[in-house]
C-alpha cells in the first residue's frame, strides 16, 4: 500500500511540477494584443459646394432623415443588439478647414475602445496624434493621420448621451 501511495505521489507532484513549469515557459499574451481598436464606423465626413443642397438631396431622393449637420444612422450593436449604435453621416462645405492637415475631401470616424490605451499604443508606433484626447457628453475624439496623411477621427462614443443629444435638438435617426 505504500508503494502505490508513494506512486500515485509521485506521478501528482511530477504533473503539478510539469504544469507550473508549462505556465511559466509559455509565453503569455500581451493585454494590449487583445485590446480592441475600431469596433465600427463612426461616421463619414465629405466635401462639397452646397452643404444644405447635398443634405435636401439626400432626404429626397434616398429617404434620409437629415438635420443641419447631416444624418445619424442607428444600428443595434453586434455584440448585443439590444444596444443602440450611431453613426454620422455629414457634408462639409468644400472650403472647410476641419479636415486639414489634410488635403482629401473626405475624412472617416471610427469608433473605439478605450482611447487613452489606443492613442498610447498609436504614439509608441509613430503614429502622428494631431491632438489631445477631447471629452464630451457623447464621448472622447482624438484626431491622427494615416499613412497617406488623411486626417482620422477616433471616437470612443457614449451613444447613451449621443441619442439623447439627438432628441434634444429633435433630430430623427435613419434606420
Amino acid at each position: 500500500m505504500k508503494k502505490t501511495s508513494l506512486i500515485i505521489l509521485v506521478i501528482a507532484t511530477s504533473f503539478c511540477f510539469g504544469f507550473a513549469f508549462k505556465t511559466i515557459i509559455t509565453i503569455q499574451p500581451d493585454d494590449k494584443a487583445k485590446m480592441k481598436k475600431v469596433t465600427g464606423i463612426g461616421g463619414i465626413f465629405f466635401k462639397c459646394k452646397d452643404p444644405n443642397k447635398m443634405r435636401e438631396w439626400y432626404q429626397k431622393h434616398l429617404g434620409l432623415n437629415t438635420n443641419k449637420y447631416g444624418t445619424v444612422f442607428e444600428w443595434g450593436q453586434g455584440a448585443d443588439s439590444t444596444k443602440k449604435g450611431f453613426t454620422q453621416w455629414s457634408p462639409f462645405n468644400e472650403k472647410t478647414k476641419y479636415f486639414e492637415p489634410s488635403t482629401k475631401d473626405f475624412m472617416i470616424n471610427y469608433r473605439v475602445e478605450n482611447l487613452e490605451a489606443l492613442v498610447e499604443d498609436l504614439k509608441k508606433n509613430g503614429v502622428t496624434v494631431l491632438d489631445t484626447i477631447e471629452t464630451v457628453e457623447y464621448g472622447k475624439f482624438v484626431h491622427i493621420l494615416d499613412v497617406e496623411g488623411t486626417k482620422v477621427e477616433l471616437w470612443e462614443p457614449n451613444d447613451i448621451e449621443y441619442e439623447k443629444l439627438g432628441k434634444q435638438l429633435g433630430s430623427k435617426t435613419t434606420k
